[in-house]
């Protein structure tokens, strides 16, 4: 069945695809044709032989796919079918992967009601709904307002997502931002609650972050430009048919602009900022076209944030050497930093991750050893005390809510094998309410499960904790196949948090595993800086040291490793597959950052200026420029027996662009010496974050893991 169906794939490729070459052979896949294109940097020729598939016109194409060139077009949907064919065997396994992941999701799902003054707002699903509502009732009680329907506003596109609500003050207006291409350019528009009347039906055809000022009539939202960057403030009064009020224009297309707000309405922060560099400057909530004030110039490598208590600033900073950060305060009125007094001293490997003022209580969350802790202190008199857990290994997360002056702190709390529990925190009391569990409708009994916390030595000395997750009845002799996911970059942090979706391969007699490599900032700040620009490769080994250890420790073997990382861990992925290929049996690369080189060398994509600080300028620097070139995925295949590799794009993607993965697996497929296989999958109507109904993504979930058990079934 599956090598008739792609012997048909074949006779499309090569009757319908002119511009294509004929496949050396069914299995392979479509063979794109080379047009090398010439480049010099520092006096080092390079030649890419693959940069047609970039469309010249991929800015039109974020805001209309239709537009993208017919050729690139032809070969993507050739790839598409391919892949298709070529897990054509493995469908009723996606059917039945697909079933039993959505039967894990209560389908009538809501969140915990959240208050704010005299209403609740919380979002819920309905039974076979892709969609959230966005609701609210009378606080405690009463009958229940749906302000935004999801599918309703759903249908008629092939991509929906609503990216942002926010209340007025006054809880009179609603303002919400919605994509419908997947390329992140949004639509905000402003309704009434009451009523769902439309009173603006669009507000701007570009826009990032919204938050209202106090009036409730103000709507202060960030411009992107036409290379999808931040790059203006602006002020819009509701009803008012003059241009909106320009408040700030970001010129440096190095850095990204943010609009929030603090915990008691008092101010909004802009803030500007690239991956290790910020600046924020005050709005008064209550005159927000007035001129921002500045809480502390911008200085090289230093990242602060504010909060607002009681005409005072609360700061979250990294000045003075203090890599882990350290907490001081400052009046509101006179925030420089001539004028800061510390009030949490910085400790070395105690990383604190965030902090929230509310009128009486600061919470902070802090990682230490790998694991997050929640820390109350009350301002009256300093007095402090921990929230504790009991497991090896978890996943926390606060919410600040709506409210400043409350004494209740929600979080959530889970780990690999407990579903996530959802608290209320009695800061004065200290008493814990469980508000809700997370459902599992087919069943889910977590005394079958094993959750450990084990350290992989890496080739410095120094330990990678990798956290694992698999069925009691699972012999860990060296048979088992494992699944080891990885991310490692911007500091980002990959919690041992509960992920129902995972269980479909665990139940299979996987064991599932996360690395948690450098890059990220599971060991505290320097754990990331170790694991950036000239310090890259630390990632990639890591993540090798961490397959090498599980294989060594029995708990698989070499071979039987199937890798899986998405975004900049796809550039993981790609780079593992380069320098350990016979470690692992198959490697997924979802939205893979793979041609880092190429990328950074062109200052006109949305992301390139402001991720200089994270990887290096190969334009301005040639040390730059040798350092990527030397690990950049793309640039260094070649010939090799390449593991099994599925990778997966999305065509309006502004973050990595479908060309990466599309170009990377032109190169693999002429250099790989071996018959694995190397597919690829674009979703042409989505970016980065793949389908946008919470039941459609399973579907690209059960690609992947049907692809991961059929390779193991296949060894």
């Amino acid at each position: 069945m599956a090598g008739a169906s792609t012997l048909n794939h074949a006779s499309i490729a090569a009757n319908c695809i002119p511009f294509m070459n004929k496949p050396d052979s069914a299995l392979r896949g479509p063979i794109a044709p080379r047009r090398p294109s010439h480049s010099q940097h520092h006096g080092i020729d390079r030649s890419d032989e693959y940069a047609w598939l970039r469309a010249d016109n991929w800015q039109a194409v974020m805001r209309d796919p239709t537009v993208l060139p017919q050729d690139i077009r032809a070969h993507l949907e050739a790839e598409n079918t391919h892949t298709t064919a070529i897990m054509g065997d493995s469908e009723a396994l996606q059917g039945t992967l697909f079933a039993e992941m959505k039967g894990r999701i209560k389908e009538d799902d809501a969140s915990v009601p959240a208050p704010d003054g005299p209403f609740d707002y919380y979002t819920r699903f309905v039974t076979g709904g892709q969609h959230p509502l966005f609701c609210r009732r009378p606080r405690g009680g009463g009958e229940e307002t749906i302000l935004i329907d999801g599918n309703a506003l759903a249908e008629g596109h092939a991509y929906f997502r609503i990216a942002q609500v926010a209340h007025s003050p006054d809880h009179k207006l609603i303002a919400y931002a919605v994509d419908t291409k997947g390329s992140e350019y949004l639509t905000a528009k402003i309704i009434e609650a009451e009523t769902g009347a439309v009173v603006e039906a669009e507000v701007t055809d570009a826009c990032g972050g919204i938050e209202w000022a106090a009036d409730s009539e103000t709507l202060l939202y960030v411009w992107l430009d036409e290379e999808h960057r931040p790059r203006k403030l602006f002020a819009h009064t509701t009803g008012d048919a003059h241009a909106d009020s320009l408040i700030h224009d970001q010129t440096d297309p190095g850095l990204f602009l943010d609009i929030d707000q603090t915990q008691d309405g008092k101010y909004l922060l802009l803030s500007t900022h690239d991956h290790e560099t910020s600046e924020v400057s005050l709005i008064d909530a209550a005159a927000p076209e007035t001129e921002p004030r500045l809480v502390a110039p911008r200085e090289a490598e230093h990242e602060y944030s504010v909060s607002h208590h009681e005409g005072r600033l609360i700061i979250l900073t990294n000045s003075g050497g203090a890599e882990d950060f350290r907490i001081v305060e400052a009046p509101a009125d006179d925030p420089a930093p001539a004028n800061w007094t510390e009030i949490e001293p910085h400790r070395p490997g105690r990383l604190i991750l965030d902090v929230i003022a509310f009128k009486d209580y600061l919470v902070r969350l802090e990682r230490e050893n790998g694991l997050p802790r929640i820390v109350i202190r009350r301002f009256a008199d300093g007095n402090e005390h921990e929230i504790a857990f009991d497991e090896e290994a978890y996943a926390l997360g606060v919410s600040a809510g709506f409210e400043y002056d409350t004494t209740t702190l929600r979080f959530t709390y889970s780990s690999m094998t407990t579903p996530s529990q959802t608290y209320d925190y009695d800061m004065a009391t200290r008493e814990r309410v469980l508000r809700k569990t997370q459902e599992i409708p087919s069943g889910h009994d977590p005394s079958q499960y094993v959750t450990r916390r084990v350290f992989a030595p890496a080739k410095d000395g120094e330990t990678v904790p990798v956290t694992l997750l698999y069925r009691k009845d699972t012999k860990l002799d060296g048979t088992a196949p494992l699944l080891l996911y990885g991310y490692g970059s911007y500091g980002i942090t990959i919690p041992a948090g509960f992920m129902s979706n995972a269980l479909s391969l665990v139940d299979r007699g996987f064991v599932y595993a996360i690395a948690h490599i450098r890059g990220g900032k599971e060991k505290g700040f320097a754990w990331y800086k170790n694991g950036k620009r000239a310090k890259k490769t630390n990632t990639f080994t890591d993540f090798i040291a961490a397959g090498e250890y599980l294989a060594a420790e029995n708990i698989t073997s070499r071979g039987r490793i199937v890798a899986q990382g998405g975004s900049a861990g796809g550039m993981l992925m790609g780079a593992v597959a380069n320098m350990a290929p016979d470690l692992f049996l198959g490697v997924i690369a979802e939205v893979p950052f793979v041609d880092v080189l190429t990328t950074m060398l062109d200052a006109t994509l949305p992301l390139t200026p402001p991720e200089w600080p994270e990887w290096g300028n190969p334009i301005d620097s040639a040390d730059d420029y040798k350092t990527i070139a030397a690990y950049s995925p793309y640039d260094n295949v070649g010939p090799q027996a390449y593991p099994n590799i599925l990778a997966v794009a999305g065509l309006t993607d502004p973050r990595v662009t479908y060309w990466e993965p599309a170009k990377w697996v032109a190169k693999l497929r002429v250099n790989a010496t071996s018959d694995n296989l190397i597919l690829l999958k674009t979703n042409m109507e989505a970016g980065h974050a793949g389908a946008s109904g919470r039941f459609d993504r399973l579907k690209e979930v059960a690609l992947s893991y049907a692809f991961a058990l059929k390779l193991a079934r296949q060894s």
